[in-house]
């Protein structure tokens, strides 16, 4: 009986598709002045702004209210729009400007209809 051995010469590589140039996210996160009434709705009705933050989204209204669903909600409006960034920067926006990073997904969802 003959041993055969399959000898691997190359690995597997990982391809990534890309379906347009990458942006910016159209206002800075501490713009928070662009738009008014954004503003306003954050600065005393959050709650409101995120769940229709995330409804424009196509997510749940209770999404926001949920520990980390805001980053996951940053996360998945920068990949809709293919906005530069990673989770790590989504992470440090909205643990340390959740307000801010709320007002500037409502803003870019806003602009971008």
């Amino acid at each position: 009986m003959a041993f055969q051995s399959n000898v691997v010469t190359s690995q597997p590589t990982q391809y990534t598709v890309t379906t347009g140039r990458s942006s910016d996210w159209n206002t800075n996160v501490c713009d928070c002045c662009e738009d008014c009434g954004i503003c306003l709705c954050g600065a005393f009705i959050p709650c409101i702004l995120g769940c229709k933050v995330a409804q424009d989204n196509g997510d749940s209204c209770c999404l926001p209210f949920l520990p980390g669903a805001m980053i996951a909600l940053r996360t998945s409006i920068r990949s809709k729009y293919n906005i530069e960034g990673s989770v790590c920067d989504d992470w440090a926006v909205m643990a340390c400007l959740p307000l801010c990073g709320l007002c500037q997904m409502a803003r870019e969802q806003k602009m971008r209809g």
